[in-house]
């Protein structure tokens, strides 16, 4: 099938846009498998490095926090510098910086690499949905994304998998020795096969001509995103905002966001342009698409823990438990690519968000006699609603936004899925040391070296009574916070029914 004529944006020159799509996913698949690849050999990168289980945990957050700030100028720098350059920049940086990061030595470089690291996979995913968005007609969007979406949801469900695997058997350097290679096959097939397009190259020569440096925005995006993401990733380890670095943080952060809100509304070529809020369909996209990260996006993070914390596994297993999830995901999506264009977006997301609150309230139910299926097993019921929530959320969020804003809208929704994740994992870190606390001194009434009484713990020496309680006081708070997540899902799935969705045969779709 040749490219759509009528599409002078698409990315597919002369080819199938089909093939362009499967090219430009290499990449994705490559900057979110290395994203969870990382969680599970964390303690072995931080034995290697001379680091302490407190300071190894920057080597996540400082990737975190160089994406943070990227992700949301990413539609601006791809206008500046032309779509495909920047897309082939990203992709370079990202793969450099991962074989730099195998290399470290210390704590201080591994940190500078995984900043290099995070700049360049900030621009990757925005950009390539843009390409998806300008390749596709409205019509045919749905089974694009859906094509998009299966490295998306394949990649969190390798990851683990694969990287508690090299990590046990080889070296924790592998899991950044592999972006090598696909990062260099990603960066040969776009130089080969992806087009710049006419249209393209004439808005980044306008853009240029008429060009506005947005210095301000910049650093109100860095600081915004960036002390965001800090608040975020290390709210629970210093205390809160019992924590005077913690409080600077968070007041820094909501100083810098409504600053930055009020000056990009008045620039006229923001780095971060928050006008697109006005179109209903998209804002209301982006806030469901947080929610969507807030729930299914932070368990990737969650699951694994509790195996490993309290199930005894080791890295390869828990990844294999959660990469079981995956397999129902990438069945449906096709399907749920298909669907998107017979039944109405709003349904899907009211049914999608139902049935994940649902799974999460039966995830709350197992107890630490769980099996290996049974964990698994939850993690498929998760998943099970994922495709035609990313689906219709990402195929919903360009309604009504002009074409050459797409790739500011793509940025803009990868923006709020990830903060979605964030906002989620750090919820859930919080509730977990909380309820654990709260747990412990019920559970705890019940212990005394003394205690002769019939009841949970007699019997038991104090010793092994006590490792008792605190294993059970940590399963019960996870439970709490799959019980936390289902509410959440629940509670906002009526607010599905507030999006546009494009009118059925519409050409334009804007």
């Amino acid at each position: 099938m040749a490219a759509d004529a009528s599409l002078p944006r698409s990315a597919a020159g002369d080819r199938n846009p089909w093939l362009i799509a499967v090219v430009v996913s290499i990449a994705t698949f490559m900057e979110v498998l290395d994203t969870t690849i990382a969680n599970v050999a964390l303690r072995h990168i931080a034995g290697s490095l001379g680091a302490s289980q407190d300071e190894s945990t920057w080597i996540l957050t400082s990737y975190l926090i160089s994406n943070a700030i990227v992700l949301p100028i990413s539609g601006w720098l791809s206008q500046l510098i032309g779509r495909k350059r920047f897309y082939m920049i990203c992709v370079a940086l990202f793969t450099v910086s991962s074989f730099l990061c195998a290399l470290a030595p210390n704590l201080g470089m591994m940190l500078v690499f995984r900043v290099l690291q995070g700049i360049g996979g900030g621009g990757l995913a925005p950009t390539e949905q843009s390409i998806f968005a300008d390749s596709f007609t409205p019509q045919k969007r749905a089974a694009a994304f859906a094509l998009y979406g299966i490295t998306v949801i394949v990649a969190p469900a390798v990851g683990p998998v694969l990287g508690g695997w090299l990590t046990d058997f080889y070296s924790w350097h592998w899991i950044f020795l592999i972006n090598l290679p696909i990062g260099l096959l990603s960066l040969t097939l776009i130089f080969l096969l992806v087009d710049e397009p006419q249209a393209i190259k004439d808005d980044t020569k306008k853009f240029r001509a008429n060009f506005v440096p947005d210095w301000l925005g910049f650093v109100l995006v860095a600081v915004t995103f960036g002390c965001l993401q800090v608040v975020l990733d290390r709210f629970q380890q210093d205390d809160g905002f019992a924590s005077l670095k913690i409080t600077l943080f968070a007041a820094t952060t909501a100083f810098a966001a409504v600053s930055l809100i009020w000056w990009e509304l008045r620039h006229p070529q923001p780095v971060f342009d928050v006008r697109l809020f006005k179109t209903r369909s998209f804002a209301t996209a982006c806030v469901l698409m947080f929610l969507l990260g807030f729930t299914l996006y932070s368990t990737t993070q969650i699951i694994p823990q509790l195996a490993q914390t309290l199930l005894g596994y080791n890295a390869f297993q828990a990844g294999k438990a959660l990469a079981l999830g995956g397999v129902p995901a990438v069945l449906l999506m096709p399907i749920a690519g298909q669907i998107g264009k017979k039944v109405p977006g709003k349904i899907l997301l009211l049914v999608g968000f139902v049935w994940t609150g649902l799974a999460f309230l039966h995830t709350a139910h197992l107890d630490l006699q769980m099996g290996f299926m049974d964990l698994s097993f939850a993690r498929v019921y998760q998943s099970m609603a994922l495709p035609f929530l990313f689906v219709t959320l990402t195929t919903a969020g360009y309604v009504g936004i002009p074409p050459d804003k797409n790739s500011e809208a793509s940025a803009i929704i990868n923006l709020m899925r990830n903060l979605g994740g964030s906002v989620g994992v750090s919820i859930a870190t919080t509730a977990l040391a909380w309820r654990t606390q709260v747990h412990h001194a019920r559970l705890s009434e019940h212990v005394s070296a003394f205690d002769t009484l019939p009841g949970t713990f007699a019997g038991i020496d104090l010793a092994t009574a006590q490792a008792q309680v605190q294993a059970q006081a940590q399963s019960l708070s996870y439970f709490d916070v799959f019980w936390l997540f289902g509410m959440a899902a629940l509670i906002v799935a009526p607010f599905a029914l507030i999006l546009k969705t494009p009118p059925k045969g519409a050409e334009g779709g804007h």
